[in-house]
């Protein structure tokens, strides 16, 4: 069983909007763990303890998630972290983003790309991504009905399955992953209100800019993920001049967390090849 990092040991950058949350271990090359939507950097508790003896590892926890600030104004996921990353002045980083941290790792490398020197993208293409999988739409559906009606339980559910897959139902990722899932997921929706306004400003047009990434991208892929999520992620890995795509078997949508042993693998092998800076 894997023990979530200590609170205690979160420093805080103030940004122009609240102090944001980060953990900070290890030394050597900087590489950024971008964490999926509703948990926090404690997703990569796995992947904090197998990297940081050889780089440094920052875990920030994206606005609104975590213990990081809510936003009070527009925003955009880019801007925060490019503000994290001349804060720390140690860069440029290798990002390893899973799900929405993947979309993170996207838009920052396309409008900060001075910032970044390699990009890994979990369960995740650009931030433009939308499902058209009908059961993948359907969780979505889902997730949205149960939070405008108050039903955690039946939110809690539908996030879940899309952990697990639609092959699988959440009882086979066995007991320690979902515990985890859920206890970040309440803490984050803690922070938030039912009629909150969203400040989050998308980025526009990735596509049309995925041809301009100059750094190596790799998009890891859990094989039982959805269909749609997965070819998105290859197209990107396509797209870009220097990209390619791996596929870990028996997972999906949290590969990190079913098969941490080889996602660490596949991660510290990208790191290492990385050119020299």
């Amino acid at each position: 069983m894997i023990v979530m990092s200590a609170v205690a040991d979160l420093r805080f950058f103030p940004s122009s909007d609240g102090d944001l949350a980060y953990l900070d271990q290890g030394s050597g090359d900087l590489v950024v763990l971008l964490h999926s939507g509703w948990v926090d950097h404690r997703v990569f508790d796995a992947q904090i303890a197998a990297l940081a003896p050889e780089f440094r590892v920052v875990a920030p926890d994206v606005r609104g998630h975590g213990f990081s600030a809510n936003a009070t104004r527009p925003f955009r996921w880019a801007d925060d972290l490019a503000g994290l990353l001349r804060h720390l002045d140690a860069g440029p980083a290798a990002l390893v983003g899973l799900s929405m941290g993947g979309a993170i790792a996207t838009d920052t490398v396309i409008e900060y790309p001075e910032l970044v020197r390699g990009v890994i993208v979990c369960g995740a293409a650009t931030s433009e991504f939308r499902y058209t999988d009908p059961w993948a739409q359907r969780m979505q559906a889902d997730c949205l009905r149960a939070l405008g009606a108050g039903d955690i339980d039946r939110w809690l559910t539908a996030l879940l399955g899309f952990a697990a897959g639609q092959s699988r139902t959440p009882g086979d990722l066995g007991p320690d992953i979902p515990r985890r899932l859920r206890e970040m997921a309440l803490h984050t929706l803690s922070k938030h209100t039912p009629d909150e306004k969203d400040w989050h400003v998308p980025l526009t047009d990735t596509w049309a800019r995925v041809p301009e990434i100059a750094v190596p991208v790799l998009t890891v892929n859990g094989a039982l993920d959805a269909p749609d999520l997965i070819a998105e992620a290859e197209r990107l890995a396509r797209t870009v001049p220097d990209g390619r795509s791996t596929t870990i078997e028996g997972t999906a949508h949290y590969p990190n967390l079913e098969r941490p042993e080889v996602f660490n693998g596949i991660v510290a092998d990208f790191l290492r090849a990385l050119p020299a800076r």
